[in-house]
Formats: structure tokens, C-alpha cells, sequence
């Protein structure tokens, strides 16, 4: 099985600031904007309203409404108003989706989903980012159930999700979506979870930033994702400087660039008990 660490959501390239976590804990995830995108902000739906007001306040800027959003991974049923048959969908594209191509992710394998996240707090004027520091953060999963190449699908294939932005890009071999599977398995066993979802909430087996980082690519992780002489590591971080084994943790240095960090846990089998944990303790 592969897990896949997967960067997505608002950072200080894509969106320009970090997605927020509230006071309560709670976690909120933000789509990039995408000009193609035929859903926007505003049709998005969040424990606060509509996305698009929250955005408001947190930028300063009253243009969210209309603008549009790749929303993807698309995980949330109460988010958006769904067809019959709806199930939770990741596109990939370009560059990204052939490092998952060569990496032979395939059905089975499970993308974590974690991104730029910081403290926000009320104001007079609604919601605004604190002044502690920004960290990356898991935020969600999806466990590879169905993979369709987009140019191979018929023009009647997947009714429920043509709203999905990756139906709106030109022609393009690469172009893939990967449809969530209905339950989670481990080591071929039931978890009893579903196979995709978001944790609502945030704790601090979610952060990957460590406690007493300078920047939000400085991670601390267990001491399972060590790499050794005869283990393929984390895509992107071969680099043995990268790592610090201290204690029963490890350090890395997580690369700057790359969406989709990739690991074989046939050679990592005590990735499976963290995952496991993390994903009961939290979904």
C-alpha cells in the first residue's frame, strides 16, 4: 500500500494566506482559486455560511462570492448541494499526477491530506488570523476505491460529479480522478471507517509542523517513517540531510515544491498502527 502525503488547500501562493482553525478546534479546509472553476466560493457552504463571507473577514476583501474555486479533494457531502450518487473525488494533473503515475499509486492506496493552517479569532469585523504561527496540518483522507482517467470517460459517465473542476480542463492524457472507495482497509481488514472524510477538529497528532519550528516545513513525525539503506523514503526527501532520527521522533526537512509526497509502507508496515490510530482517535 502506498500513502500519499498530499499538500492541498490555501497557502501563501495559492489563495494567499493560510486556511484557519477556530477557536473551538474546528478545521476548515479552503480551496484554491480557480479561474475555470464552474463553482464559487459563495455556493459553498461552511459552519459559518457561505465560504465566501468567511473570506471576507479573513482577507479584507469583498470579491469571494463570485470568484471561483477548485474545490478539490471534495470531501465534504454537506458542502455543496449533491447528485444522487455522490461520492468524495480527487483530480490530478500535470506534473503531480505523473510522479503518482511512477510511484505506481493505484487502487487501495491512501492519500492523507494536510495544508497551511492558522489560529484565527474573533474581531468586530469578524474573523482574523491570530498572531501565532501558521503549520502544516492533516486535515483529511481518501482511500483510492475507483481511478478514471477524465478523456477515457464517456460523455454520460459520473453524472454526479460533472461539477468537479477536473471536467473542465482541456484535453489531457494526465488528467485523473480518483473516486473515493466506500469503506477503509488496512492490511486487507476493515476499519470500520469510512473511506474518505475530514477531521473536524484540530490536535496535535495532526501537525506534522513541530512544536518548536522556525517554519512550517520543519516536521516531526514517528520514528515509522525513518528511512534506511534498504527502504525507498518519502518522495521528494531522498536526501539523507533531510533527516534527523532524535528519540522515538524523526525531524525532516519537508520539501518547499511537490504536491504529492509518496511512501511504499510494504517497507514501512508500522506506518499502518499510526495511521490506524490517527484516523480512529480523530475522524
Amino acid at each position: 500500500m502506498k500513502l500519499i502525503l498530499s499538500r492541498k488547500g490555501f497557502d501563501s501562493s495559492a489563495g494567499g494566506f493560510p486556511s484557519p482553525i477556530f477557536p473551538d478546534g474546528r478545521l476548515l479546509s479552503l480551496p484554491i482559486p480557480d479561474r475555470a472553476g464552474p463553482t464559487c466560493y459563495g455556493d459553498i457552504q461552511t459552519d459559518w455560511g457561505d465560504m465566501a463571507r468567511l473570506l471576507n473577514e479573513l482577507s479584507g476583501k469583498t470579491h469571494w462570492r463570485d470568484t471561483p474555486a477548485h474545490i478539490d479533494p471534495d470531501l465534504r457531502r454537506d458542502s455543496l448541494v449533491r447528485g444522487r450518487g455522490w461520492q468524495p473525488m480527487l483530480g490530478q494533473t500535470g506534473t503531480a499526477q505523473s510522479h503518482l503515475r511512477n510511484q505506481g499509486v493505484t487502487v487501495g492506496d491512501i492519500f492523507v491530506f494536510f495544508g497551511l493552517f492558522k489560529p484565527v479569532e474573533p474581531s468586530e469585523h469578524g474573523w482574523r488570523f491570530s498572531r501565532l504561527p501558521a503549520r502544516h496540518v492533516i486535515w483529511g483522507w481518501l482511500q483510492v476505491g475507483k481511478i478514471h482517467p477524465v478523456d477515457l470517460l464517456s460523455a454520460t459517465a459520473l453524472p454526479w460529479c460533472r461539477y468537479h473542476p477536473h471536467f473542465q480542463l482541456p484535453t489531457d492524457p494526465l488528467n485523473t480522478l480518483y473516486q473515493a472507495s466506500r469503506r477503509l482497509t488496512l492490511n486487507g481488514s476493515e476499519t470500520g471507517l469510512p473511506g474518505s472524510g475530514v477531521f473536524r477538529h484540530y490536535r496535535r497528532e495532526l501537525s506534522l509542523t513541530a512544536p518548536d519550528a522556525r517554519t512550517p516545513s520543519q516536521w516531526q513525525l514517528p520514528l515509522a517513517f525513518y528511512p534506511g539503506a534498504d527502504k525507498p523514503p518519502l518522495s521528494y526527501h531522498s536526501k539523507p540531510e533531510r533527516w534527523q532520527h532524535l528519540g522515538d521522533k524523526v525531524r525532516l526537512q519537508a520539501a518547499a515544491r511537490g504536491q504529492e509526497f509518496v511512501l511504499d509502507t510494504d517497507y514501512y508496515p508500522d506506518i499502518h498502527t499510526w495511521l490506524r490510530e490517527l484516523l480512529h482517535a480523530h475522524s
